[in-house]
């Protein structure tokens, strides 16, 4: 934007708006923040404020926008043109050159991809793809080659995916130079001597400040641009706004400070385009300093941390201080008892790889990839897998209005006459009008005319003729036809009369051209009062209010006489009579009411965001079900400081008349302030913010182009129904990633300490480095079908978040029933069998501890008792029976006694039998305890 002020340096030729208070206004502003205070002043407070959410204000960046924007749109032409230095005739090609040279490409934002190689870095870098490299280098060094192959084949698997990810999801900021990419009629000035103006097409990157373009229906605006002229100018500002409908623009007009950006009236932006009407303008911004730039600066920046990768980095780092501490410690004692550093080292080795959950990679991926591949049933494309994990956390869901929530079509509601009866002659009238309109059709006559024809009137158009049409535009926001009638119609004066003028158009303007009224009952025509005027417009403000858009109808009988030609203008439109006015809705989906009802059920509270009014916005939320008791409006939210912004985002409900940017700062304020998992469902370029900052972005495929980049979530159908089904997908995974974090964990934990006190208790290595790691395979093996467990009814109801501090008190609370269960084993061999046998003691100890740590997925799992109450689904049943049953047999087998075990005595599984239920039974306990104390389990 530096380049957009450098007029305020004095350098220009001469300074024929010095008396001008607008310039004058910028240029002490200017001065005074390159004034030292200021600048400290500055630094100081983005120093104090860094990671905040500043409430309602602004940035520094969209400041200067904003402060460049409203001084063209207050200023004279002449003036316009001198601040960017460019003259009516348009800039020399050279000029041109090397502006484009100075500026830049015309893109909104300057996105730099990343590097493979850098993506594949941060995907590699991770402590836990770092503990499972050394484990595997030093299984090799203890000539495990197997275990060693299986946990690099975990690292690559793991590391793959996070790159596949991260490497699409970084392309989708590169397409924002598509979006507004098109050839741009540019008016330019040529020759040395004599200058002539030339109309010439360049592309949209090449478009710089100072150029003047001209725009047709269809076209573009590719900067912001100051209008110099314009003929019935209609624009579309979807893009930016999000709400259905056009805008006028008008050059000639001088706007105050008061306006808000958006409804500047002579000021046209980036990326919005023209519906009709014509003009040329000024581009006074281009690139990243437009308005759209403010939008999409900060994407791919204001995702927040995922809890979840935050909890799995903090596991990895307690696991190696624990690893490190505990393997250093049983080394030391095996070294004590055995004497043999090099067996020593090997069963330390062995300890730490039994010490790390290594199928959490698997387990977690293939958990998010079964769950994609189930929503994908229910017609959801997922882009990014963690956000089926986080959809299971969200406790929030902003919703986009249009479209989501409305069928985002008009739908005629009713006909009223100037008292609020239905009267059938204000929607014959009404039908007249639309149905022999021709030009610019809308989408509220196609709703007058589908109300008729399925309610069955007849109006017979047919025996009518049109004469003529007076179209509309934005000055009189209105339209007129002129019809003609064989049926002779007798006036008072007698004279005959059979052409009729229909006007239908926005109220106030067709009260503006009515003197008279008709009381449709009686069949009188009467002047039109200044009561009945405040009447009909209140009337209109109540259905406004409603959420009901308003038109007037009036008309108007004209002799054949006045005209032979039949040829009208705009001046016809006088004198006329008012009938009524008729109404219009955008209904709400039959399914979006359920829909959010059952989110509620679920805990998910749902909040509207919406660009649209909030009359409207209103309307729609109570006949959805959605409190609208604590509503807001954008305009207000830009009044409020830091913390009374936060309290009203945290209370209202419904949002309306936002700006992309404020969905932005809606959505942040929740996360950080009110810490929320947050979700956002939209599908305009407007909404492309807020669904790239979302925890969860949702959108459709219907969508804008740049919606569905930024999007985790892509629906095939605009139904919130299909969200309850991935909340409720996102819940079980969640489940089954914690079901498998929580049991290998404790078993882990209780296992290592159990091997801590029998080595130092016997005095040699309980089991082999080579038996542990058999162990330890056939453990994680048997984990693989946790992803197809079920979940009780009970936990998809609330949102699930991480806790770490919530494992940690779930690993002392539980861990120590899993080395009770060891100890146990210990103590029975010790005393029954005699401990002077080693394979028989390793073989027990082998076969106890494989089966506890299959069968605490069982106890682990549920609230409720296990396999009474509650029973896992079949997979994990049958992973439990088969691994158990091959634990039980090795001893048994060639393999075993190669391994150096021994046949175990059948007493012995009489023994295993008691200690389980044994086991079970204390864990049943711990765990309703625990639920008491805690209030939650998983």
């Amino acid at each position: 934007m530096s380049n957009g002020f450098k007029f305020f340096s004095g350098s220009s030729q001469g300074n024929p708006s010095s008396s001008d208070p607008v310039r004058k206004n910028l240029v002490e502003q200017n001065a005074q923040q390159n004034g030292f205070k200021t600048s400290v002043f500055r630094i100081l407070q983005r120093f104090m404020s860094a990671n905040k959410i500043d409430g309602g204000s602004r940035t520094e960046a969209e400041e200067k926008v904003y402060s460049w924007l409203y001084a063209l749109a207050q200023s004279e032409k002449d003036i316009v043109f001198e601040y960017v230095r460019s003259t009516e005739r348009g800039l020399s090609f050279t000029e041109a050159e090397r502006r484009l040279q100075e500026n830049g490409p015309n893109v909104p934002v300057e996105y730099t991809f990343p590097s493979w190689w850098h993506l594949l870095w941060n995907a590699f870098f991770h402590p836990f793809n770092i503990i499972l490299i050394v484990l595997s280098a030093l299984s090799y060094i203890a000539n495990d080659a197997t275990n060693g192959c299986i946990m690099l084949g975990l690292v690559f698997i793991s590391v793959s995916l996070r790159f596949y990810q991260e490497y699409s999801s970084s392309k989708a900021a590169m397409r924002l130079s598509e979006f507004v990419r098109c050839p741009i009629k540019v008016q330019r000035c040529a020759g040395r001597v004599v200058q002539t103006e030339l109309l010439v097409q360049v592309d949209q990157r090449d478009v710089v400040p100072g150029d003047i373009v001209i725009f047709e229906p269809g076209d573009l605006f590719p900067g912001d641009v100051r209008l110099l002229t314009s003929k019935h100018l209609v624009v579309s500002q979807s893009s930016l706004t999000g709400e259905f409908g056009t805008t006028e623009k008008t050059a000639d007009i001088r706007e105050d400070q008061s306006t808000p950006l958006l409804d500047l009236k002579n000021i046209c932006f980036m990326g919005t385009s023209v519906i009709s009407g014509s003009g040329t303008g000024l581009v006074v911004s281009t690139g990243p300093k437009t308005y759209m730039s403010t939008m999409f600066s900060n994407i791919g920046k204001q995702k927040p941390p995922d809890d979840f990768e935050k909890g799995i980095r903090r596991i990895s780092y307690v696991l190696i201080s624990f690893m490190l501490v505990a393997v250093t410690v049983i080394v030391v004692a095996d070294y004590i008892t055995s004497d043999d550093l090099t067996e020593s080292i090997l069963f330390g080795i062995s300890v730490a790889s039994a010490l790390t959950p290594q199928m959490l990679p698997l387990i977690v991926n293939t958990s998010l990839a079964k769950g994609a591949l189930a929503m994908a049933k229910d017609r959801c494309i997922v882009k990014s897998l963690t956000a089926i994990r986080d959809m299971g956390s969200m406790d929030i869901l902003c919703i986009d209005k249009t479209g989501t929530l409305t069928m985002n079509s008009a739908m005629m509601v009713n006909h009223l006459d100037s008292w609020g009866s239905t009267k059938e002659k204000v929607l014959c009238y009404g039908f007249l009008n639309s149905y022999f309109k021709t030009e610019q059709k809308y989408p509220l006559d196609d709703a007058i005319l589908a109300y008729v024809f399925t309610n069955g009137y007849r109006f017979e158009p047919s025996k009518w003729t049109k004469v003529d049409e007076i179209p509309f535009d934005f000055t009189r926001r209105r339209v007129s036809v002129i019809l003609e009638t064989d049926l002779n119609v007798k006036h008072k004066s007698n004279h005959t009369l059979n052409r009729i003028l229909i006007t239908k158009g926005a109220l106030e303007e067709v009260l503006r051209v009515c003197t008279y009224i008709e009381h449709v009952d009686r069949g009188e025509i009467a002047t039109f009062s200044e009561e009945d005027h405040q009447r009909i417009l209140n009337m209109g403000e109540d259905l406004s209010n409603d959420g009901l858009r308003v038109l007037g109808v009036a008309i108007k009988r004209l002799e054949t006489k006045r005209s032979s030609t039949g040829i009208y203008d705009e001046t016809v439109e006088c004198d006329m009579v008012f009938l009524g006015l008729i109404s219009f809705f955008d209904p709400p989906k039959d399914s979006a009411k359920q829909a959010l009802w059952r989110l509620a059920e679920k805990g998910v509270k749902a909040k509207v965001l919406t660009g649209d009014s909030l009359s409207l916005a209103i309307r729609i939320c109570k006949e959805v079900g959605i409190r609208t008791t604590h509503v807001v409006t954008g305009p207000d939210l830009e009044l409020l400081n830091q913390d009374s912004f936060h309290e009203t985002v945290k209370r209202s409900t419904v949002l309306a008349r936002l700006t992309p940017t404020q969905k932005l700062r809606v959505v942040q304020s929740l996360q950080t302030v009110g810490e929320h998992v947050v979700g956002f469902l939209g599908d305009g370029v407007n909404d492309s913010l807020a669904l790239d900052a979302a925890n969860v972005g949702i959108t459709v495929d219907s969508g804008a182009s740049i919606a569905k980049d930024f999007a985790d979530i892509i629906l095939l159908e605009k139904d919130l129904n299909v969200l309850v089904a991935g909340v409720e997908r996102g819940r079980l995974t969640f489940a089954n990633t914690m079901k498998y974090i929580k049991m290998s964990v404790v078993a882990n934990v209780g296992s290592i300490l159990s091997l801590l006190i029998a080595t130092l208790a016997l005095g040699y290595e309980p089991l082999t480095p080579r038996q542990l790691l058999t162990q330890n395979f056939l453990y994680n093996v048997g984990q693989i079908a946790i992803p197809w467990d079920n979940m009780e009814d009970d936990y998809v109801k609330t949102p699930q978040k991480w806790s770490l501090k919530g494992l940690a008190t779930f690993i002392l609370w539980n861990g120590p029933v899993c080395s009770l269960c060891d100890i146990s084993d210990l103590l029975f061999v010790w005393f029954y069998y005699g401990a002077q046998s080693e394979p028989l003691f390793r073989s027990a100890w082998f076969v106890e501890g494989l089966l506890m740590q299959t069968l605490i997925i069982h106890l682990i799992r549920t609230e409720k008792i296990p396999f009474i109450q509650e029973i896992a689904s079949w997979p994990v049943i049958c992973s439990t029976v088969v691994i158990s049953a091959i634990g039980i047999s090795i001893p048994c087998t060639s393999i075993g006694y190669v391994m150096g075990f021994t046949t175990l005595p059948l007493s012995y599984f009489g023994f295993l039998v008691v200690l389980f239920i044994g086991y079970f039974t204390v864990g049943q306990i711990v765990k309703r305890v625990y639920i008491l104390v805690y209030k939650t389990w998983l």
